[in-house]
């Protein structure tokens, strides 16, 4: 049976890491803000950005939420970004995605200044991290490699398999795992690989971020392999009074049989997530005021 990895008692450790460093700018006079962008009522969304405006106050942040309608114009949005830009108590800004169609998602992050890019979106900071400079990491990529070093797993010379190239999870992802610092062998598998199964059976560490429920079946899967589900995705389940339940990219239970150490969905990579935003606003608050 695969050794779990707790992504909540994790982001635990790194949050306490976190307050002393908070309590450190108060006292100082600053108070790290995140500004969360909402558009729209996804109740995902809404979802998401109620639990990062929780993570802020258990801290002792401030968080700003601004929300527009649906109906909101592209320049109304940028607008408000540049509003976030402007105010010297904002350290942090997140735009809460997807976006309404029609509305252009990379003119609105390009918007967002890159210091205070703490989702690590903006071209300049992805620039940044491909060549190796100081910029601030996207959350999630970022969550899954403290997740694979704190467990002890070998990433030096190991074969990393990632299914899905998003930009906000694979790409970045990928490019974290060949740094020097890791030495990873990366491959990734998207809809346009032959025979997926064969590539993720060679997998030291295997990441799912493709989106799909229950994609990585345990016959994909390398005894004794680590395995990162990123995936949260909603299955209906007429057991549950909500008529829905939460399920990963793997099958969990059958992948569990097989694999050497393994993230649960939820409770692995989600709650590493939206600590790695408050380690970013705090870097950021730091930055800001020496």
């Amino acid at each position: 049976m695969a050794t779990l990895l707790d992504g909540k008692k994790l982001a635990e450790e790194v949050r306490a890491g976190l307050r002393p460093r908070v309590e450190a700018l108060a006292a100082r006079g600053v108070v790290p803000g995140l500004a969360v962008l909402l558009v729209g009522e996804d109740p995902a969304s809404v979802s998401y950005v109620t639990a990062k405006e929780k993570a802020c106050a258990e801290l002792g942040m401030n968080s700003f939420e601004k929300r527009l309608p649906a109906s909101a114009t592209e320049n109304e949005i940028v607008e408000t970004v540049r509003a976030f830009n402007a105010d010297p108590t904002v350290h942090g800004i997140l735009v809460q995605l997807p976006l309404p169609k029609g509305i252009s998602e990379s003119r609105v992050i390009e918007a967002i200044s890159p210091d205070k890019d703490v989702d690590g979106f903006t071209p300049v900071n992805i620039g940044r991290m491909v060549i190796g400079e100081p910029c601030f990491l996207p959350c999630t990529p970022h969550g899954v490699i403290k997740l694979i070093e704190t467990a002890g797993v070998q990433t030096k010379g190991a074969h990393a398999v990632i299914v899905g190239r998003s930009n906000i999870v694979g790409k970045p992802l990928a490019n974290l795992l060949i740094r020097k610092s890791i030495n990873a062998t990366v491959t990734i598998c998207h809809t346009g690989t032959k025979d997926m199964a064969d590539h993720t059976r060679k997998a030291d560490i295997l990441i799912a971020c493709a989106g799909v429920p229950e994609l990585i079946k345990a016959d994909m899967v390398k005894p004794g392999a680590c395995v990162i589900d990123v995936g949260v995705n909603r299955v209906d389940d007429a057991t549950k009074s909500k008529g829905w339940r939460l399920v990963g990219d793997v099958d969990f239970n059958a992948v569990s049989e097989v694999a050497g150490s393994i993230t649960p969905v939820p409770g692995g990579v989600g709650p590493m997530t939206i600590t790695m935003l408050m380690f970013n606003t705090v870097e950021s608050a730091e930055k800001a005021s020496m």
